[in-house]
């Protein structure tokens, strides 16, 4: 599986390697600017030929834990944001760990799944030889396993909007939101998705969000369902 090599000014390397690092307190998380590692994971994904489904997956995983140890830093209550900055380190070695020890039971396995036996004999039952439509047999499928109990797998068209086509820019929709907040001085922070069409969108729109915070360009006060967003004074002088 190839690796992305994310260039960054305090950092150059896979996502792997920035993680040790940072379970390791060689690196500080605030230092590392997640939006400029999620531009480069979406330039990379627009290079590739053919979609690679693992590497996905695993920086979305990585990616996660880098933002949640991020938004443990923005936490005004200093002691239970390290204790919390701590667990979440510690999820980090022990992903790290696993990860290794996956790679070795790979190869001490491999080859296991290939046997041959002996030929079995074969039997065909010619005794009910009606033939059926294939929308005959299926409906009959389903009014033997019951709607309520089994479900058919979804078509794949419920599948297209799991692997989004279009790639939306972090940097936009800071700007999307400081034009919001100047626009109305303070809204709900779920208001700030209201326009967001598709799930890119909401990730960008919130990853812009705690960028802004992280920059003190905007206040975040309550709770998560009634919070609210504001704009500070360093935020008044962002341009659009």
């Amino acid at each position: 599986m190839e690796q992305i090599n994310y260039k960054l000014e305090v950092f150059e390397g896979p996502m792997d390697l920035l993680l040790h690092l940072i379970s390791k307190h060689k690196l500080n998380i605030n230092d590392i600017p997640i939006v400029e590692l999620v531009n480069q994971y979406l330039d990379y994904v627009r290079q590739m030929k053919n979609a690679d489904f693992d590497v996905a997956g695993d920086f979305l995983e990585m990616a996660a834990r880098l933002i949640y140890i991020k938004t443990v830093s923005l936490l005004p209550r200093q002691e239970e944001a390290e204790q919390l900055k701590k667990e979440l380190t510690g999820e980090l070695v022990e992903y790290r760990d696993c990860k290794i020890m996956a790679e070795k039971l790979s190869r001490s396995t491999d080859g296991f799944d290939r046997f041959v036996r002996e030929p079995q004999p074969g039997y065909i039952n010619y005794d009910y030889e009606r033939f059926h439509e294939g929308e005959e047999l299926l409906n009959a499928y389903i009014s033997a396993a019951g709607r309520a109990q089994r479900k058919l797998p979804p078509p794949l068209d419920s599948f297209k909007v799991i692997v989004a086509r279009k790639f939306v820019n972090v940097a936009s929709k800071v700007g999307g939101v400081i034009e919001k907040l100047k626009a109305k001085r303070k809204v709900k922070f779920l208001n700030l998705f209201s326009d967001a069409q598709s799930k890119s969108d909401l990730v960008a729109t919130f990853l812009a969000v705690l960028e802004l915070a992280k920059t003190k360009k905007i206040i975040l006060n309550g709770s998560m369902q009634d919070m609210e967003v504001s704009i500070s004074e360093e935020g008044e002088s962002v341009e659009n």
